[in-house]
């Protein structure tokens, strides 16, 4: 039998007239969903779709009070998965983790077991989090991009660079060997993103404004586009025959305004990522990966760290497009 406990956890509570307020109160884990396995969480972090659920977005969370979260790395404390023991060192991001499911902004968290990944060797809790689903977001959109684009084809664009998914992207690249170009809107972080690997840094203007002409001039081989809108749209249309872009962001726009001629003229692919539903299988190989071949030197150069009462605040800054990098939440006592 498990020994129920108390732990501190943000939890959000809609009010009246569709007010939200976040606060951190004491529960206890007899309160949590059933799942097979029980985990006290060491670190979360602060993702854009943490903020629209402290926000009140119902199109990620339905129901409130609610403890967000989509990210949490963390010890086993009791499991019914004979694949899982106590004291296993665990990731759990994606599925519904943190949006109907309670999720890492609680010291504790039960989920299921196909939920649970075991922490690969050469990774600790922390770089876990460093990374956690905008960098695994990222690893997916590299590993499919690089199917399909080689060093020598040309230029790699990112575009959101300075984001938790783009920031890792860039490097990731420049690991690899590819020319790197970043675009941002945050003229002060060029330097950031050179000590990445960019070799150059295009504003968010070159690329933001609508232009109504079908194709433009062939300069990129690909692209990793974390925003979406009019610069996803003016990426498509300037990349280089069979060049390729995965998208995975749209808080620019969910629309895309354009002709099909840069697919069928020059024959470019464009290529959906989604971590929350990445297929269980593939989970463990591509964060082993993320643990040693692909693991970055900057890692600890991309992230800051934060308590649970500073969450909020971070939540502010990603909704105002000022955050940096990855920011990691330590919930340990």
């Amino acid at each position: 039998m498990i020994e129920h406990v108390d732990y501190k956890a943000l939890v959000v509570e809609e009010k009246d007239a569709g007010v939200f307020v976040s606060s951190i109160k004491t529960l206890n884990t007899k309160s949590l969903p059933d799942g097979e396995v029980l985990i006290k969480v060491a670190y979360s972090s602060v993702n854009y779709k943490d903020a629209l659920s402290i926000t009140g977005n119902k199109g990620v969370t339905k129901s409130y009070p609610h403890t967000p979260g989509i990210d949490s790395s963390g010890v086993v404390e009791y499991s019914t998965d004979s694949r899982f023991s106590k004291g296993d060192e665990v990731i759990v991001t994606g599925y519904d983790l943190g949006m109907n499911t309670a999720g890492g902004y609680g010291q504790y968290i039960r989920v299921p077991s196909e939920w649970v990944v075991k922490l690969p060797k050469g990774l600790s809790l922390k770089e876990a989090m460093i990374l956690g689903t905008a960098g695994f977001t990222a690893g997916i959109s590299v590993s499919r991009l690089t199917q399909l684009v080689k060093r020598e084809d040309g230029p790699v664009l990112v575009s959101g660079a300075t984001g938790g998914v783009g920031s890792v992207a860039l490097a990731l690249l420049s690991k690899l060997g590819y020319q790197t170009i970043a675009i941002s809107g945050k003229e002060t972080e060029h330097e950031f993103l050179i000590k990445l690997g960019a070799s150059l840094v295009l504003t968010r203007a070159d690329f933001q404004e609508v232009d109504k002409r079908p194709i433009l001039s062939a300069k990129y081989a690909g692209a990793i586009d974390t925003v979406g809108g009019p610069i996803l749209e003016n990426i498509l249309k300037s990349l280089l025959p069979l060049g390729a872009v995965t998208t995975c962001g749209s808080v620019s726009s969910t629309q895309l305004n354009m002709t099909v001629f840069p697919f069928i003229l020059r024959g470019i692919t464009l290529i959906g990522i989604s971590a929350q539903n990445y297929p269980t299988a593939l989970r463990s190989g591509l964060w082993d990966k993320l643990a040693n071949e692909w693991k970055l030197d900057s890692l600890f150069d991309i992230y800051s760290e934060i308590s649970m009462n500073q969450i909020e605040q971070a939540v502010e800054s990603i909704l105002a497009g000022k955050l940096k990098g990855r920011t990691i939440v330590s919930l340990q006592d």
